[in-house]
């Protein structure tokens, strides 16, 4: 069943803080194989100019994801998550994320569109820090996949 156009542009409350730490920075670090000083060092970081060590690109994945879970669980748009495979992933920066954020994030649909009877679901996560400066924007494509005989 195809998902409801009329969702397209929803806005979901932001995500309560989630606190960036040192040591989540380093383990996503290790985890995805970026030997980047800079993201276990503060002195490597703080030669880059920051004030403490900073997150990989892809790190901020992880709460714009979890964010994106009041969109997938709203019962009211009706996506099939046992259905669903991660179609595409894009983040624009103003800065980097770095120790001792505070990051919220607001979820937005941006798009819905049907295609060879496949769902496809684009969600903005756009995230702030305490100071209601924005960090990032990070784009997520999720694709709910056709069940067998549709």
């Amino acid at each position: 069943m195809a998902l409801d156009q009329s969702f397209v542009g929803r806005t979901y409350p932001p995500t309560e803080p989630y606190e960036v730490g040192r040591e989540k920075i380093r383990e996503f670090a290790e985890a995805v194989g970026d030997g980047n000083p800079a993201y276990a060092d503060p002195d490597a970081a703080k030669a880059l100019g920051h004030h403490d060590v900073i997150a990989p690109p892809t790190f901020v994945f992880a709460i714009t994801f979890k964010a994106a879970r009041d969109v997938i669980a709203d019962p009211q748009l009706g996506l099939d998550y046992s259905r669903v495979v991660h179609g595409d992933q894009k983040f624009a920066y103003t800065r980097p994320v770095r120790a001792g954020d505070r990051l919220t994030v607001t979820s937005t649909i941006e798009g819905i569109k049907s295609m060879a009877g496949n769902d496809i679901l684009d969600v903005r996560g756009e995230v702030h820090d305490e100071a209601g400066a924005h960090v990032v924007t990070a784009w997520t494509k999720l694709v709910a996949r056709a069940a067998e005989g549709e």
